[in-house]
């Protein structure tokens, strides 16, 4: 993986230097100004200059963070793996049950590319046009996979999901459920994909629920 699409990693109980926090600052900046744009315009009709432009930085502060417009979206890796950690937190805190955690997270991890159908589209089609997205994507998927596994693994042990299938198994059945829901939102008329990923959610718990295994 490319330095602009890792995370900057801090020794224990060492917070980030004034430079430091800077720096993440003004990745974080240009980041949201791009995704900003590419809501309002698509991400193929969205330059590297408009974006500087709307971050106020300079081109030249652009490159120093990120190769291309496409590595902006490896900041990503950090917000999606960010979220997939905290429902983990959460499900080892035990205060909420799986069912709760897993129908929340299933919300925010679409909030950004949930922005705009075209921000959708835009997010989709470069999987398949660049290959340091496409590797991107699929690290992220790879990690957040495990740690799914992990808080299905918790509902399976509390009797609150069934245990005859993986978590491994579970937990890619998730991520299709989130991108298959995500796809076929931004390629119809505008709706409510909250609400579809209601449906989608309730859909994949009937299946893996504790109470399904025992009508098997």
């Amino acid at each position: 993986m490319k330095p602009a699409m890792q995370s900057r990693n801090h020794s224990a109980g060492q917070p980030p230097g004034r430079r430091e926090r800077k720096r993440s600052e003004t990745r974080q900046r240009i980041f949201r100004a791009a995704m900003r744009l590419f809501a309002e315009r698509g991400f193929f009709d969205t330059t590297v200059e408009d974006i500087t432009e709307a971050a106020d930085v300079g081109k030249g502060t652009f490159f120093n963070y990120f190769p291309s417009k496409e590595h902006v979206l490896g900041v990503l890796h950090d917000v999606q793996l960010g979220k997939v950690e905290e429902v983990r937190a959460a499900a080892r805190a035990g205060k909420l049950p799986i069912h709760g955690l897993l129908r929340q997270f299933m919300l925010r991890v679409t909030e950004e590319p949930g922005r705009s159908q075209l921000l959708a589209r835009g997010l989709l089609a470069t999987v398949f046009s660049s290959e340091p997205v496409r590797t991107m994507l699929v690290d992220t998927m790879a990690g957040g996979r495990r740690i799914l596994a992990d808080v299905l693994k918790l509902g399976q042990e509390r009797g609150e999901v069934r245990r005859d299938l993986s978590p491994e198994e579970m937990a890619r059945s998730f991520q299709q459920f989130v991108l298959g829901t995500v796809l076929i939102w931004s390629l119809h008329p505008p709706t409510n994909l909250n609400k579809r990923l209601g449906t989608s959610f309730e859909i994949f718990w009937a299946g893996i629920s504790a109470n399904r295994e025992a009508q098997s």
